[in-house]
């Protein structure tokens, strides 16, 4: 589902992801590599009209591991195991995004956070279709929330 169903539907985990993730502007992406093993790497996130969108360079390795296999997470960034910190995880399918209108308001909004745009044709963009979704706090309350359309939305305590 889209960011803005996946708001409506689990506002519980789609708010804390949309302050972490907002928040760091980073992402970790995880995706399969050609022999099925797997990889992870860096992306920049931003949601662009109700959709979670990753952009990267042209001919990327995460790229054109999405574009062979469409399944990946998308992972919140944590550098600190000190730090009182809260992890994301959004769990879905990825959409390469063709439409010209679509494509400029993705443009529009990376212009306006950094000052600085991709150049056309020259870059991928993809939404991210959220299949099922966790987040785990570990501050001063430690505890989990994993969502999913089977079994909705779960807490779980951390010790």
């Amino acid at each position: 589902m889209r960011w803005d169903e996946f708001m409506a539907t689990c506002p519980e985990i789609a708010e804390k992801g949309d302050e972490r993730l907002g928040s760091a502007e980073l992402c970790m992406l995880g995706t399969l590599r050609q022999d099925g093993s797997p990889r992870i790497s860096p992306c920049e996130v931003d949601l662009v009209d109700g959709e979670l969108m990753l952009g990267m360079m042209w001919q990327s390795k995460k790229a054109l591991d999405l574009l062979r296999d469409s399944r990946c997470v998308v992972h919140s960034c944590i550098a600190d195991r000190w730090a009182p910190a809260v992890e994301v995880k959004f769990y879905g399918t990825a959409i390469e995004i063709q439409d010209q209108a679509r494509r400029q308001r993705y443009r529009e909004t990376i212009k306006a956070r950094i000052d600085w745009e991709p150049e056309e044709p020259n870059f991928h963009v993809f939404a991210i279709d959220i299949e099922s979704a966790a987040y785990a706090s570990f501050g001063n309350d430690h505890y989990a929330l994993a969502w999913n359309p089977e079994k909705g939305l779960r807490r779980f305590a951390l010790e």
